[in-house]
This record gives structure tokens, sequence and C-alpha cells, in this order.
């Protein structure tokens, strides 16, 4: 199995035609009642406005997922929108300390554009982390942990994923890791998940089961190959669309973790493709199914 790690010839990089930019529209300050936008800034990093409410999720806007500035995976596609062109945050969510997820860079620029006080909702283990980049205000969850969030109009549950954490070859699995789902304070209202970065496994029915169904699912499915290797930590297409039917198999589903960074073997282009296929293979309603390009925004109005 190592012999083929070594010997695997990657594909080649998408060209610019490939990845086309989609159309950002965010709103302003907030998205309005019965309505969410969810916009694709790219890989794990997502503009979420909930009526009243702006959550951003990993934000990553550094040319490399890297500890340096002239190694390490190069993104395909700019981050966007700009972090200057986001309204507001009311609050940041992280899911883990991978440098493709937890940027210091882009930490500090989230603090210098919105405030040193915003909170960031962080798995256990975090604290000290942010402290040395000054951050202070952090919350720190376990899975099942339930806090309010900002404006009182959304609680925010931490709930598993099967993954890892480690930044340095010494701090493997030393913090925790999770997804997460916002729901409405009285159950009364827009519910999104989001799925962070997982494996596929069980965990996704206990969701389903305990938080859900929800309106939005923004699940991860690229990362995956060689599966020999990948699948304890990443979904490919078709697990994610299995993870989507076990957390309730409704509302919309954007898939995330793709096209933005060569982290593994597979062709940067095919998990799309492959989810597609998944989807219409389970036939479930097209609709549904929402590809954003990065950048792009995805309104959603739910019936």
């Amino acid at each position: 199995m190592m012999r083929e790690w070594f010997s695997t010839s990657l594909p080649p990089d998408p060209t610019p035609k490939s990845l086309p930019v989609g159309p950002t529209d965010l709103a302003v300050p907030a998205a309005v009642d019965s309505e969410m936008r969810i916009t694709w800034v790219g890989h794990a990093t997502h503009f979420i406005q909930l009526p009243g409410l702006n959550l951003l999720t990993d934000p990553m806007w550094s040319r490399r997922a890297s500890p340096w500035t002239s190694t390490g995976p190069k993104r395909f596609v700019p981050a966007t929108p700009r972090l200057e062109d986001l309204p507001s945050v009311d609050a940041v969510l992280l899911s883990h300390d991978h440098y493709d997820h937890l940027d210091r860079r882009t930490v500090l620029a989230v603090c210098d554009r919105f405030g040193a006080d915003i909170p960031w909702y962080t798995p256990l283990g975090y604290r000290d982390w942010f402290a040395r980049a000054s951050v202070r205000n952090v919350i720190e969850c376990d899975w099942w942990d339930e806090r309010e969030l900002p404006g009182g109009r959304y609680r925010l549950v931490a709930a598993p994923a099967r993954h890892w954490t480690r930044r340095t070859p010494w701090s493997t699995n030393q913090r925790l890791w999770c997804s997460w789902a916002a729901l409405p304070a009285d159950d009364n209202g827009l519910r999104v998940y989001w799925g962070g970065d997982s494996a596929y496994a069980s965990h996704f029915q206990e969701i389903g089961r305990r938080l859900g169904p929800f309106d939005a699912s923004v699940i991860p499915i690229g990362a995956y190959d060689p599966r020999w290797f990948m699948s304890a930590s990443h979904m490919n297409p078709e697990e994610a669309v299995q993870a989507y039917e076990d957390l309730g198999r409704r509302g919309a589903f954007l898939p995330s973790h793709w096209g933005t960074f060569r982290l593994t073997f597979e062709d940067p282009l095919e998990p799309p493709r492959r989810l597609r296929a998944a989807w219409s293979e389970r036939e479930l309603a097209e609709r549904l199914l929402h590809v954003p390009r990065h950048g792009e925004t995805v309104t959603l109005r739910p019936e």
C-alpha cells in the first residue's frame, strides 16, 4: 500500500476556467425572516446568514493551508468574497485544528476586521492556542454541549464527527474536533447543520435523531483518495449522500471541502461529479442539491 502511495501520479491541477467564481449575494446586515443565505468562501469556510445572525465557519483566507507562506497546499481559487467585504460576523465556529481549517493569519485578520470581542466557538482544548493569538472570547464545547448564540434567537450544539487533530508531530488528538448545529431557540425557525470535516460513521444517525431534521446541511465531500488511508478521516461523495439521509433526508444539501486545495490523490474536480451521480441514484429531489461555485451565495427559503 505504501508503494502505491509513493508511485501514484496526481491528476493535473484544474484550470481557472474549470473552477469559475460564482455570484456573491450577501444579505446586509443579515438575512430576513424565513430566509437563509450560505456563501461558500472555499474549502470549509462558509458565511452562514440566518435571520438576525451571521456565522463564519473555519475561517481560512490565506493562500496556502500551511504554517508557512511559501510551501504547502496552495489555493486553486482565491478566497471569495474578501474578508473585508463581509457585512458583519456575530460568531465564528471552528471544527478542528488542522491548518486548512484553523489559520492563524486569518484568525488575526478576523479579529482586526470585526473586533477582539467576537465569540469563537470551538471544541475542547483550544483556549490556550487562541490566547497565544490574543483572542480571549473562546467558548469551548464538548460533544452535545449547547450554547446560546449572540442575540438569543439561536442555540448552538456541538455535534460529533469522526476525525482527528494535530498541528505539530507531538500533539496528535490533544484537542477535540466536532461539527455544529445552529437551531432556533424556540424550535420554531430555520435549522442548519455544518459538518466541518468528518469520515462517515453512525454519528450522523444520532445527530439526525437528536437535532434534525435540518433546512440545510453543509457536508464535506472531498479529500478521500486513497480510501485505504483516508476513509477514517474523510467521506467520499457517496458516503456524504448517505450522511445526508442519516441526518433526516430533508432540506438542502450543500457540499464543501473540495476544489480549493489539493490534499489527496483524487482529481480535484471529481467530487461534485460523483455527488450528482449518487444523488440521482438515490432518487433524491434535484431541487434540494446545491453545488455552489467558490464565492457563490445559495439563498434558501424553506417551505
